[in-house]
């Protein structure tokens, strides 16, 4: 049984203003030096130095690694909100996520040593940096979401504040778990080392459990009164938040299968032969019920993303090139409907994603959605069975299914801008691709291929998918992931899509009676 109970705490103060500070500190080291070779490549500083009016003023924190390559990185939103740090170990922040803010549900007020106050929701103190390029040579860490025991022992990861701001360095506190606050956070009485305490500077480090050697907590405050306390925010509220944010992230972060990269490849099987049962005017063989199951998931899955909302970012370019254009669209699945909005500034609502200010470039449609639904309902589609495979070191199930012209179920629109006015050119091709499945049936990916007329030649489309699991909430399929590419005048135009900040849209309808 876990006691919850309440400390008077307070949150690590950022702000320091070394030229009027009063406070001294001692030239003994901080916590134990000898911080875990494991983590010195994880847990990270934050600084960002501000020239003032009245003087120098130098925000810090601490943050540590999100995901393998460590091009996210993880620390408190009441760090974000106010060191605003453009640089994390110098690689510039292209990205911020936020999991809490003034109008969050149950906020409430921290005041700043300047006077002036942040609200945030305690148990959600947190905030995700995406930067430009992974930080070489630091790696991310192991989380476990399992309950924490009383007493259970941990050690505790942070960049605390030093007499010289130059020489921070990474110290480790041994603790202990005590339970949870009102608040929603993990308690932990930890250890004095020669006689010191946890000091400023330590928000956004990792506490973790010492056997297992997974986080288990983000370090976000301390207790009052100078008790050995130390307040976490849970790795449980980390999975909510990057689930939400980047569900592609959390499937790869928080558990070992399902690795969206390996998903993410080439089918594996040949295109397939026409035969002369492809035509919807020839019989069609009763399906096998391993068939008439992918097609019932299909639905399922079509059926699931009816009514959600979600962010999607793009990045177009040719052949092996770097992007040479992107953009951010709100999408709405309203009762199978889909509508885009210009993210995050966009008022009017759009039936498809315009095209990007390149000359040649193919943008994608709503294949993630329209797909599954086509699979789900379309018996002219013949869909087969193939032989299982080994993908990321997981086996799953292949499905393969083909349309000809003649089925009239695939449509490929090319545009021409001419400025004031586009023209558009819709036309019915034939279409085949491969679903991967695990074990049970539940679709990992969908891919579709356009067999194109004209200049256009040899589109595809891949779709990734994965589960989302929140608290309080029903565990389903969402997409993770879209790429597409075409080849025009011999050279290979892409596009590639990510889902993100993804949302339930529903209503509740209750009728009463007079």
């Amino acid at each position: 049984m876990i006691r919850k109970f309440v400390w008077p705490f307070l949150f690590f103060w950022l702000l320091s203003h070394p030229a009027s500070s009063q406070q001294t500190f001692s030239e003994a080291p901080l916590g134990n030096p000898a911080a875990s070779p494991d983590f010195d490549k994880t847990v990270l500083k934050v600084a960002d130095l501000k020239f003032k009016t009245l003087g120098t003023e130098l925000d810090y924190g601490t943050a540590f690694c999100l995901d393998s390559d460590c091009q996210r990185v993880i620390t408190n939103y009441h760090v974000a909100a106010m060191a605003h740090p453009h640089k994390i170990v110098g690689e510039e922040i292209t990205k911020r996520y936020l999991a809490t803010g003034p109008l969050d549900r149950e906020a409430a007020s921290l005041r700043l040593p300047s006077g002036s106050s942040v609200r945030f929701n305690y148990s959600r103190d947190l905030a995700m940096f995406e930067l430009k390029q992974p930080l070489r040579d630091h790696h991310g860490a192991a989380f476990s979401l399992e309950p924490l025991q009383l007493g259970q022992p941990v050690d505790i990861y942070v960049f605390p504040l030093e007499r010289i701001l130059r020489d921070r360095k990474l110290r480790k506190f041994e603790g202990h778990y005590e339970g949870d606050t009102e608040f929603g956070l993990h308690a932990f009485q930890y250890e004095l080392s020669d006689g010191h305490r946890i000091r400023p500077g330590s928000s956004g480090g990792i506490v973790v459990d010492r056997e297992s050697q997974k986080i288990v907590g983000i370090v976000s405050a301390i207790a009052d009164h100078l008790q050995p306390m130390v307040f976490a925010v849970p790795t449980q509220s980390l999975f909510d938040f990057i689930s939400r944010v980047r569900p592609d992230l959390a499937q790869n972060v928080f558990t070992i299968e399902q690795p969206s990269a390996a998903l993410d490849s080439d089918d594996l099987y040949p295109q397939p032969a026409p035969t002369p049962g492809d035509s919807f005017l020839h019989f069609r063989p009763s399906e096998t019920p391993a068939v008439q199951l992918l097609r019932e998931r299909a639905q399922l899955l079509a059926d699931s993303m009816r009514n959600f909302i979600a962010v999607e970012t793009l990045e177009w370019g040719s052949q092996g090139k770097r992007p040479a254009a992107s953009a951010a669209y709100e999408i709405r699945v309203l009762g199978g409907y889909q509508r885009f909005r210009k993210y995050p500034e966009g008022t009017k609502d759009l039936e498809s994603i315009p095209f990007p200010p390149l000359n040649t470039t193919i943008v994608p449609g709503g294949e993630w959605s329209e797909l599954p639904q086509l699979i789900g309902t379309q018996l002219r589609l013949h869909v087969e069975q193939l032989p299982d495979a080994v993908v990321g070191g997981r086996e799953i199930k292949i499905f393969r299914y083909r349309a000809v012209v003649e089925d009239n179920l695939c449509r490929w629109r090319s545009s021409l801008d001419l400025g004031f006015f586009s023209l558009n050119k819709d036309v019915t091709v034939g279409c085949y691709g491969e679903v991967w499945t695990d074990q049970d049936t539940n679709i990992l990916r969908m891919s579709e291929h356009y067999e194109l007329p004209g200049k256009w030649k040899d589109y595809q489309a891949v779709m990734t998918y994965g589960w989302l699991e929140r608290r309080d909430d029903l565990r389903r399929l969402i997409p993770l992931s879209i790429t597409s590419r075409a080849e025009y005048g011999g050279k290979v135009y892409w596009c590639r899509g990510e889902f993100v900040n993804y949302r339930v849209f529903s209503s509740q309808v209750r009728m009463a009676m007079n």
